[in-house]
């Protein structure tokens, strides 16, 4: 729509360096021309008698702010006396507090919510905190309309917890690093731009997405951008400039482009666990004690198992230590089969010859009729049909299951391809088949599962490398989905008749192994006795990977 944008820049931690800081903003603007505005994040204020006198010359009109700028209140007791109200006010000429909370519209139309201070522990809340009523005054009016898209930008001075989750992680302990309450105004907020300070550091987040892949219509990104104190001795960046174009004057399909670097939303994880970590469901619950697994799997694995048991009790991990729960929680059970299933770990139709390893949640098995020697099904112990079926804890082993099997295919040269089919199967199968690292590349493999998808006119979509399939695939939606040894992922969501070899096939093509004569399982039947000598040949071969012997 041409509309002009405006220039910003983003402090962080001023602490009272404020003439430091407009000698800086000075050097900037008589290089790259006037902003329109600073906004600053995180304790402006500094609580030494230096400060105090460097202000007193802002305050009586010695010296002026070269832009207008823009700050929130205070993060400390010690400066709360630099505030006379809790309602925004100009505390000198070009300098605007802008309140304890709420929205700031400029004339151009650019709308900054804004939230001051810490997060308070106590009541009454003392001046430099903020509490869940002033929460629900920011966004009560804002998210009530059904218009509300979202802000063009958010200001906080306290991080929102789990904002790295998907993305880059920042150059922080992040254990005790922000707080629940901001993310969860982030994200019911949705800010195009979103600053924090406090931590000293600074960090930019890739930016994320706002809406549900495929289930939602495209949103803008956010981006969140931490900044460090003024003059810092490390030299960490505390300025941050950016143009931008009010979310109300531009043109929706410009708004919601995604850049090729967006990952999933933090804060839907984040939040989701922050609810409570729910107890891990047992596989064996009522059924059949775990050792009857292990008649084959070897003496030395063997005893480890009943050595796990005697400290865990029964197969299961121990409850998250230092709860401080004396009554033992309840395992939730994971769904029953409805007939007999081949791989429900507890049911008589398993060949329990073809076991490799067995953890907690997951096991691992040789594939029957496998495409190379060493192709191994990894598979829930209980009965899920797919990995967006399974609890997140399942769901961890499943991936500490797939580093382990990847880093035993790389000791052996070889390229880990993982595939799922969730159509037409009662039992989550994650197929896992090696390829030779110098038989073909990545971009290889890659390109084979494309162009055979064209061929059967199916469209195989890239997805992000840190989306999370429940985003895309709701439990019950058949899908085929790849990873490749890059973490690339490729996926499809099933309308019918898809072809139950699939992933097979195009493995199995001169594209990828050149045996094209193994697409299919049932032409590569063994005898038992080469399956338990198989079976033993790679379970002795991914026992130092093995991390179910060291748990």
């Amino acid at each position: 729509m041409g509309e002009k944008p405006l220039r910003v820049l983003a402090c962080g931690d001023v602490e009272g360096r404020i003439t430091a800081l407009f000698n800086r903003v000075n050097t900037i603007q008589k290089k790259s021309g006037q902003f329109d505005l600073l906004l600053c994040v995180g304790d402006f204020f500094g609580a030494s008698p230096e400060a105090e006198a460097e202000w007193e010359a802002y305050k009586s009109g010695a010296k002026k702010a070269p832009i207008h700028t823009y700050v929130l209140g205070a993060a400390s007791q010690e400066t709360v006396k630099y505030f006379p109200s809790s309602d925004g006010c100009e505390l000198a000429e070009n300098i605007i507090y802008l309140g304890r909370r709420g929205i700031f519209t400029g004339a151009s139309g650019l709308q900054i919510a804004y939230v001051s201070g810490r997060e308070a522990h106590q009541e009454p809340a003392p001046a430099h905190c903020y509490t869940a009523k002033d929460f629900t005054a920011l966004l009560t009016p804002l998210v009530s309309s059904s218009k509300f898209k979202g802000v063009d930008i958010l200001l906080t001075s306290q991080w929102p917890r789990g904002v790295w989750q998907y993305g880059n992680n920042p150059e922080i302990d992040t254990k005790f690093c922000g707080v629940s309450s901001i993310a969860n105004l982030a994200e019911k907020l949705k800010p195009r731009y979103h600053f924090a300070a406090l931590e000293g550091v600074h960090y930019e987040r890739l930016p994320y997405r706002n809406h549900l892949v495929l289930q939602e219509n495209a949103q803008h990104v956010s981006r969140f951008i931490a900044l460090a104190t003024v003059n810092n001795a490390a030299k960490k960046k505390y300025l941050y400039a950016f143009n931008i174009v009010p979310m109300k004057s531009m043109d929706p399909a410009e708004l919601v482009k995604q850049p090729q670097d967006v990952t999933e939303n933090p804060y839907k994880k984040a939040l989701k666990e922050g609810k409570k970590d729910k107890p891990p469901p047992s596989a064996f619950a009522e059924e059949e004690p775990v050792s009857q697994f292990f008649f084959d799997l070897g003496q030395k694995k063997q005893q480890h198992h009943h050595r796990h048991q005697q400290n865990q009790g029964g197969g299961r991990k121990r409850q998250s230590e230092g709860d401080g729960s004396s009554q033992p929680k309840q395992p939730r059970k994971p769904p029953q089969p409805t007939g007999p299933c081949w791989f429900c770990l507890a049911s008589p139709e398993v060949e329990k010859h073809l076991v490799i390893s067995i953890g907690t949640h997951c096991y691992m098995a040789i594939a029957k009729g496998c495409l190379t020697p060493d192709h191994v099904l990894l598979l829930p112990i209980g009965h899920y049909q797919s990995v967006v079926d399974m609890p997140s804890e399942v769901v961890e082993e499943l991936e500490r299951y797939k580093t382990a099997v990847r880093k035993f295919y790389k000791s052996r040269g070889r390229r880990c391809v993982l595939f799922e089919r969730n159509y037409r199967s009662q039992h989550l199968q994650l197929q896992v088949v090696p390829v030779p690292m110098e038989q073909c590349s990545t971009e290889d493999i890659k390109e084979a599962f494309m162009v055979q998808a064209q061929e059967q006119q199916m469209e195989l979509m890239e997805i992000p490398e840190h989306t999370d399939l429940k985003q895309i695939a709701p439990p019950g939606t058949p899908y085929f989905y790849v990873e490749l040894d890059t973490g690339e992922k490729l996926f499809y969501r099933i309308k019918k008749n898809f072809p139950l070899q699939f992933g097979r096939e195009v493995l199995a093509s001169e594209a990828v192994l050149n045996i094209p004569t193994r697409s299919d399982w049932r032409d590569c039947k063994s005898s038992r006795e080469e399956e338990e000598a198989l079976t033993k040949q790679v379970r002795s071969g991914f026992q130092p990977f093995d991390f179910t012997m060291d748990d």
